[in-house]
């Protein structure tokens, strides 16, 4: 499994400490350090049956400062993909994907399900 996640996010801290917690071993990817790339992106969001604003950092600065929340609605998918790709601070954290899935945020309940 790839988790990317920003360090110093402590939602990304209680998600790796899930994931020690139960066992699960996992590459770590520092999303601000290295963005996932606009093809991972959209293999990502084919793969999760997701709406693609899941992807958005909708509570992030950066979403904020760039008035997205107004943008998004009339923005094509290969616009929001590309947008994404610009900026790791962009994009929800932590992303775990894993074969067959792909999850945004940490929700406890909806990875337990997953990783059983």
């Amino acid at each position: 499994m790839l988790m990317l996640w920003y360090p110093k996010c402590t939602t990304c801290q209680k998600a790796k400490k899930w994931l020690d917690e139960k066992g699960f071993a996992c590459e770590v990817r520092d999303i601000k350090l290295e963005n996932p790339t606009e093809e991972e992106l959209r293999g990502w969001y084919q793969a999760s049956g997701l709406p693609l604003k899941r992807f958005f950092n909708t509570s992030g600065l950066q979403y904020k400062a760039l008035g997205l929340k107004d943008k998004l609605p009339v923005m094509d998918e290969e616009e929001q993909l590309a947008l994404l790709a610009t900026d790791g601070m962009l994009v929800k954290r932590p992303i775990l994907v894993g074969d067959g899935f792909v999850l945004t945020g940490f929700k406890p309940q909806e990875w337990e399900e997953k990783l059983g």
